[in-house]
C-alpha cells in the first residue's frame, strides 16, 4: 500500500472514498427525490449523454431528482468517471 493510500485510510482501516459510499443514501430514499430535476442536474446529464453519445432526455421536465442522479451514476461509471 502506497503512502498516500495509508494516509487516507481512518482507523476503521477504510479509504475516505469507501467511507462516503457507505453514508449515502440511495436516491429513491431521498426526501426531495420526487420533485423536478435541478438545472445543473439536467445540464450535467445532457452533458455526460452527450459525450457518452446517447441522446438527452426527450422531457427533461419529467425527470426527477432521483432519476436524474440515477441515470447521471449510470453515466459517469460507463465513463469509468467513477
Amino acid at each position: 500500500m502506497s503512502d498516500s493510500s495509508q494516509a487516507n485510510e481512518s482507523d476503521t482501516g477504510r479509504s475516505e472514498d469507501a467511507q462516503q459510499r457507505s453514508t449515502e443514501k440511495d436516491p429513491s430514499e431521498w426526501v426531495t427525490g420526487g420533485e423536478p430535476a435541478t438545472g445543473a442536474q439536467l445540464s450535467y446529464l445532457e452533458t455526460l449523454a452527450r459525450q457518452a453519445g446517447e441522446e438527452a432526455p426527450q422531457s427533461p421536465e419529467e425527470i426527477t431528482k432521483a432519476d436524474a442522479s440515477r441515470e447521471i451514476d449510470r453515466l459517469r461509471e460507463e465513463a469509468g468517471q467513477e
